[in-house]
């Protein structure tokens, strides 16, 4: 029987969601303590794949196993077997055709800066020392919405089909001395929110202007957009489905 699983995850001490061959993923982790509980061997297939340090409050992923009565009481029990730092949501029996990463419809992300420092969050999110213009970089947030080519943010030489994605929404909200970037899309390519936020911070600083987004975007080359922010303040907040796969979908609430 196939299952949707939603959980969350702190990334900080995990190599990414993907397996990795010398180094603890989030995916190993999972598939050991649901492997141990259920007795059988589980293979997670998630939405899609965090990088190192990446967070996540909402994720989602697909399993098969021979069981047929997973349902909320088994949330604690497999919870007991994941660390800390992993927790299991919800579970949903679904058809054997539905998959977590091909039946996404849209993705949503956030980047927090701190505007001061803020030893709760040293671990989650990215520190910026001076004033940075909210405006203007939602003025140059605004040229990323639409359907597009994106390699001018991508990871160098990623082995994608097409750089083709369809930003829905890409805003920053100010929340005391936090600013939080919120970017939505059907697919987002490896690396691409990190360079996106390095890039409006310039924005932000003064060192560009909000029009050189579209600029960016028109010369398809990454050495043209900003550098990438470090990946700690950066969250995996919401998964959409077709209802009829998914009534709950992370919200992104914090």
């Amino acid at each position: 029987m196939r299952y949707f699983v939603e959980f969350a995850y702190e990334g900080t001490s995990y190599h990414g969601w993907q397996r990795q061959p010398n180094a603890h993923s989030v995916q190993q982790a999972l598939e050991e303590g649901f492997t141990l509980l259920l007795g059988e061997p589980i293979q997670l297939i998630a939405a899609g794949r965090t990088d190192t340090g990446v967070h996540a409050r909402y994720m989602v992923a697909h399993f098969d196993c021979n069981r047929d009565d997973l349902g909320p009481e088994w949330i604690g029990k497999l919870n007991s077997y994941l660390p800390d730092s992993i927790s299991l949501l919800r579970f949903h029996p679904v058809p054997d055709s539905a998959h977590a990463r091909f039946d996404a419809l849209e993705r949503c992300y956030e980047y927090i800066v701190l505007q001061a420092k803020d030893p709760f969050l040293h671990q989650g999110g990215h520190h910026i020392r001076i004033p940075l213009d909210i405006n203007a970089m939602n003025q140059g947030a605004s040229y990323l919405i639409g359907t597009q080519d994106f390699e001018c943010f991508s990871k160098a030489h990623s082995d994608v089909k097409t750089f083709i994605c369809d930003i829905r929404q890409a805003k920053w909200t100010q929340e005391g001395h936090q600013l939080v970037f919120r970017i939505c899309a059907d697919r987002f390519l490896r690396n691409m929110v990190r360079a996106i936020v390095g890039t409006l911070l310039e924005i932000g600083s003064g060192k560009r202007h909000p029009e050189d987004v579209k600029t960016i975007i028109n010369s398809g080359k990454r050495s043209e957009a900003g550098p990438s922010v470090p990946a700690k303040g950066l969250y995996l907040v919401g998964i959409s489905y077709p209802e009829n796969l998914l009534t709950v979908h992370g919200s992104g609430d914090r």
